[in-house]
């Protein structure tokens, strides 16, 4: 099943456009196919169009996924950690 976009153009639906194996790295990859085709200059105005919107779309995804590691960086306190640790004042239980 496909939707319309605000431009008439069908596009398929978030589920098969972002699949559940979607990865960084994968986004990444695929941005890269993405820019090499723009670059190359053979892309036609329509398919243009649709590679700029799919690739809007992994940015988004990218960005996303740097901020929940981000977060779950910060949740770490891997800094505080460090600092601890080359201070000599590891909690106890906490490797040192």
């Amino acid at each position: 099943m496909t939707s319309t976009d605000d431009d008439g153009l069908s596009a398929p639906p978030d589920e098969v456009r972002r699949a559940p194996e979607q990865t960084y790295e994968t986004a990444t990859s695929r941005l890269e196919e993405i820019i090499r085709r723009l670059d190359s200059g053979e892309a036609e105005l329509r398919e243009t169009l649709s590679l700029c919107k799919e690739g809007r779309g992994l940015v988004e995804f990218c960005a996303a996924e740097l901020d929940a590691v981000g977060q779950g960086l910060e949740e770490l306190r891997l800094d505080e950690l460090v600092a601890r640790l080359e201070a000599g004042t590891a909690r106890p239980g906490e490797p040192a």
